[in-house]
Parts: structure tokens; sequence; C-alpha cells
């Protein structure tokens, strides 16, 4: 099970995201590459990532709005270059189409669990960002039966 958090990136949300980036195993760092500005504040971002999380945190790099490559203000060659430099994993995406998005989230998944396999997280640690859950008990009944509607606002 994974818990994301989207803090938007805004500077107006910088103390709150702070508060998320401790305990956390992975982190995605979202830039549109249609608007420099975005790129150009990831350095600062990356800098509390790394002084917020511990040294084996996952940080994958998004170009988003990969659809829009007439309007491209960020090449893919600039941002692979930062990502290289940073040891970061990279990939660009489009959240109108799609395309890379669940890509993203699989390979943060897969790269956190090979960092558990390999001793890189410790799920004995708190600061790991990883809990250990027993899995569920074998055996349960799935019922294919109609819930009852309960009365009231569902909210």
């Amino acid at each position: 099970k994974l818990q994301i958090w989207d803090t938007a990136g805004q500077e107006r949300f910088r103390a709150v995201t702070r508060s998320y980036y401790r305990g956390a195993a992975g982190a995605l760092m979202v830039y549109d590459i249609t608007r420099r500005s975005t790129y150009n504040h990831l350095s600062s971002w990356l800098t509390d990532a790394r002084n917020l999380t511990n040294p084996n945190t996952v940080i994958i790099l998004i170009g988003n709005k990969a659809d829009l490559e007439a309007q491209r203000d960020v090449t893919y060659e600039e941002a692979k270059q930062f990502a290289e430099e940073n040891g970061l994993l990279f990939l660009e995406a489009s959240a109108k189409t799609g395309e890379n998005v669940e890509d993203a989230f699989l390979e943060a998944a897969k790269k956190i669990y090979q960092n558990i396999q390999d001793g890189s997280l410790d799920l004995n640690a708190a600061e790991s960002g990883v809990q250990h859950k027993p899995s569920a008990p074998q055996g349960g009944r799935l019922t294919s039966e109609p819930q009852p509607q309960r009365e009231g606002c569902g909210c």
C-alpha cells in the first residue's frame, strides 16, 4: 500500500511539505516542461528532500506535460542530465494523456521494494518510511451480495 501526498510544489505549502518528507520512502518531484520556472525550483526542493529524508529515499524527477512538445521550455536532455547528476530516476509524463503516469508510481514502488530487499531500507526503522504489517488472514470469504443502503449522506 502506498500513501501519496500531493503538495503541489507551491511555496505557500512549503512548511507543510517539509513535514511530509519525514518518514517518506520515496518522492516524486514534478516540474512542467513548458514552464522553466518550475524546473528552476527543483534544486531547492531537492535540497529539502535530501535534508529531511533518509539517504536511501527514492526520488524520481518527472517532467509533466510531455503532450505539449511544441511549447517545451525545458529540454529532455537538460532534465535528464540534472537527474543523473543528482542520482535521480527520470521520466517524462503527461497527466492529460496518462502517458507514463502509472509507470512513475510503479518505478517508485519497485525501487523502494528493491531497497528493502537489498537492506538499504530497514523495515524496523521508523524513518525508513516503510511500515511492515502482517498480511490479511488467509481463507477469507468474499461475497457478491449487495450491501444494504445506509440512510443519510454517504460522504
